[in-house]
């Protein structure tokens, strides 16, 4: 009997040096598989930072993008906006002086009627050099017509004489005296024309 419990003894040590070392290599091959494991996931995260990163860099360029047109858009509203404005104070300014205008026609006719009263004339004489200093500051010319020739540009024919002494299509009366701001022609001059 002791011989079989010898046997017995040696044969439940060896199963439970077995069962210690299959333990012991599971345990050595579980960090072993964790290790794998982190290798596979550090190689997914890489992965993953690196389409994060693309898919950033890819946003960051079309917000930059963005961000240049809006510039330029809002560049181009400003520049169109200061020239629709200086357009607006141009033609606001020329429609007053337009306004203005029969207040010369009618000094230059109190200027043309003779009068026996010298002081009367002369302040008309001042009224209207005033007036026409006023003119000049607000960058209004007249337009210079006698003996010029006719530009439908500049002119409005209401009437025509043939005049052999004249040249062909020469201005030869003022009935009313034409002005222009800068290039802008605000009043037409009505004249006579020859030939």
């Amino acid at each position: 009997m002791n011989e079989d419990k010898k046997q017995e003894t040696p044969v439940e040590e060896t199963e439970e040096i077995k069962e210690e070392t299959a333990e012991v290599k599971e345990e050595a091959a579980a960090p072993e598989e964790e290790k794998k494991a982190d290798k596979k996931e550090k190689k997914s995260g890489r992965k993953k930072d690196d389409e994060r990163v693309a898919a950033l860099e890819s946003e960051k360029a079309a917000l930059n993008d963005k961000f240049l047109r809006l510039a330029a858009e809002y560049e181009n509203f400003r520049r169109r906006s200061q020239k629709e404005k200086d357009a607006l104070y141009g033609d606001i300014k020329a429609d007053t002086v337009t306004k203005f205008l029969p207040v010369y026609d009618n000094l230059e006719r109190a200027l043309n009627t003779g009068t026996e009263d010298e002081a009367y004339r002369r302040g008309v004489e001042m009224i209207m050099t005033q007036f026409c200093s006023t003119l000049e500051k607000l960058g209004v010319t007249p337009i210079e017509c006698l003996g010029a020739k006719f530009d439908p540009s500049l002119h409005n024919a209401v009437m025509h004489v043939d005049d052999e002494e004249k040249g062909e299509n020469e201005i030869v009366e003022v009935f009313q005296k034409g002005f222009r701001l800068g290039d802008k022609v605000i009043r037409f001059a009505m004249v006579k024309v020859a030939n």
